[in-house]
């Protein structure tokens, strides 16, 4: 008949509650993380197992001319151009974005660049007006996105279209060429370190960055916890509208990047650059495990998924075997990527 008394009826087991699970927890998420390292592994360590099964391909069907040195170099030099652009996508992705306007952004820095008026200010002014206007469209996108309340898929849509024409617009449908030696000179095999294109090495770097962002950073974590939960990382004090303004400020710089690279590549700038970049770049991120929802992804697993496309490329170029071929293999890649994922998640959350 008697009652328990007051402490023990509301402080004893609600400082059980409050103290019990404390540990626990964390006892959870570290095999948690753990658990989610190791998939990412297994799925980079699959990603290179796929890349050396292409290359023993190659060997097979076209062993003198896919092993030769020179087909290797241009290999890597073409992944370099729309693997800097994947970094920036990859960022963007991960942090519960897209970014439908990468190739048209890079058609319009390299075609902005490539102006006489631009040529006339050398390598400098080359690659600075490159950079600054992927900038200022990384810009355009994070502001109408993070502060203007649009949808990623419209904004850069928009940016897709407007940006193609702008281009468009400065070439009046010409290529422009470049004159400028020290630009060009990059290009030549004069200029490689160790047999390295110096475009591979730009590339490496970029990539390097990028990792060390993502995986040693605030910023990194940011993105990351914006794109898995934008309410919870609100409410954990990160400001989400500048984090998101970043990220895409991001993109637009690799765009640049990218643009001066494929100046070098093709000592041209021309309005139809960057064409289906965009898709590429996005493929890329998702066969390397960067979930569409945001959250997770990795640089390597993205690098290596522009390895991976850039190979099949080459492979199905030397083979003489059409574009629509190419388009359809990667078509199901895609596809069997997204599969891997979901499957994925699911386990995740048994």
């Amino acid at each position: 008949m008697t009652q328990p008394a007051p402490s023990a009826q509301h402080q004893g087991p609600g400082k059980g509650r409050a103290d019990a699970p404390a540990s626990p927890p964390s006892k959870k998420q570290g095999p948690g993380a753990r658990v989610l390292g190791f998939r990412a592994d297994v799925r980079n360590l699959s990603l290179l197992g796929v890349l050396v099964v292409l290359v023993a391909v190659g060997g097979i069907t076209e062993p003198d001319a896919f092993l030769d040195t020179g087909n290797l170099q241009l290999i890597l030099t073409q992944a370099s151009v729309i693997g800097v652009v994947t970094v920036g996508v990859t960022f963007v992705i991960i942090g519960g974005g897209i970014d439908l306007s990468v190739g048209a952004m890079v058609a319009l820095a390299s075609v902005w660049a490539t102006t006489l008026a631009t040529q006339e200010y050398g390598f400098a002014g080359i690659l600075f007006t490159a950079m600054i206007v992927g900038l200022a469209a990384g810009l355009v996108n994070g502001v109408l996105i993070a502060y203007g309340g649009l949808v990623p898929f419209i904004a850069t849509l928009a940016m897709l279209a407007s940006a193609r024409g702008l281009a468009l617009q400065i070439t009046d449908g010409k290529t422009q060429i470049v004159t400028v030696r020290s630009v060009l000179d990059l290009g030549l095999p004069d200029s490689y370190v160790l047999g390295i294109p110096p475009l591979v090495l730009v590339f490496a770097a970029v990539t390097v960055v990028g990792w060390f962002l993502l995986n040693r950073t605030t910023f990194g974590r940011r993105t990351v916890a914006v794109g898995g939960n934008a309410e919870a990382a609100r409410l954990a004090g990160i400001d989400v509208r500048r984090q998101r303004l970043y990220l895409y400020l991001l993109s637009g710089l690799c765009c640049g990047i990218a643009a001066f690279m494929l100046i070098v590549l093709s000592g041209s700038g021309q309005n139809t650059n960057g064409n289906l970049y965009e898709l590429d770049a996005i493929a890329a991120a998702i066969i390397g495990g960067t979930l569409l929802s945001g959250g997770r992804g990795t640089i390597v697993g993205s690098v290596l998924g522009v390895l991976v496309f850039t190979t099949i490329t080459n492979i199905f170029a030397l083979n003489n075997l059409q574009s629509d071929v190419q388009q359809i293999a990667k078509g199901a890649i895609i596809v069997a990527a997204v599969l891997v994922q979901r499957r994925t998640l699911r386990g995740g959350d048994t």
